[in-house]
């Protein structure tokens, strides 16, 4: 799992020592509120805190935001290695709708419920004639244990170093500092025809998806 280090009492907006009522809290569904602990699991990445690092300028954080593909475009194409470690191509998924989902981290609270919900929801993928690959920093043998663990029954990339998620221009959330979810539905010629970006409600990333390709 990615970690992180965070500085003492940089951020207490976003990490409440308080329970908030659920009313008040923008992302009280989705995001665990976190104790004073010097550790935390902060929706697909483990935060701890100290008093070395300081939070990135509004000028690098600017810059953090804005997506290299854009709708109507053919990304880059890449090369990757999959839950068996065997290496797999973009090109390989065209002739056919692909979806192509970045998220932080194997085994987090949110990108299991992702992954989850991509899997009960395969079949219509499949009905859609669509391939589903999910994309993050973790090295094969990682991805190959969280697919092992809930029964994922679609393709795992490891994008290790962030290369592809650099080349695609994935928007990064939390101060440029979390690794952003993004999904991404290309067409059978691979060109872009929906990009999707929410952080705190992963299941809305499947919910966006069939309805695109429902219409295609």
């Amino acid at each position: 799992m990615a970690s992180l280090t965070l500085p003492k009492h940089s951020i207490p907006s976003l990490l409440p020592t308080q329970t908030v009522s659920p009313r008040h809290s923008l992302f009280s569904h989705n995001l665990p509120i976190v104790s004073n602990s010097s550790q935390s699991q902060f929706y697909g990445l483990k935060v701890s805190y100290s008093s070395s690092l300081s939070i990135p300028s509004s000028s690098s954080v600017k810059g953090s935001i804005f997506a290299k593909v854009n709708k109507g475009t053919a990304p880059p194409s890449f090369t990757l290695k999959d839950q068996d470690g065997k290496n797999v191509s973009l090109s390989k998924f065209k002739g056919k709708p692909v979806v192509v989902y970045f998220y932080p981290a194997d085994e987090t609270p949110g990108c299991t419920k992702q992954a989850c919900a991509f899997r009960d929801s395969y079949e219509k993928f499949k009905k859609a004639g669509a391939q589903v690959v999910g994309i993050s920093g973790d090295d094969p043998s990682s991805h190959k244990a969280f697919a092992k663990k809930y029964r994922l029954p679609f393709t795992l990339l490891s994008d290790e170093g962030n290369k592809v998620r650099k080349d695609w221009g994935v928007p990064s959330d939390l101060f440029g500092t979390l690794p952003g979810r993004q999904t991404y539905v290309l067409d059978k010629n691979g060109v872009v025809q929906l990009i999707y970006n929410n952080q705190f409600q992963p299941e809305k990333h499947i919910d966006e998806t069939l309805k695109l390709l429902q219409s295609l």
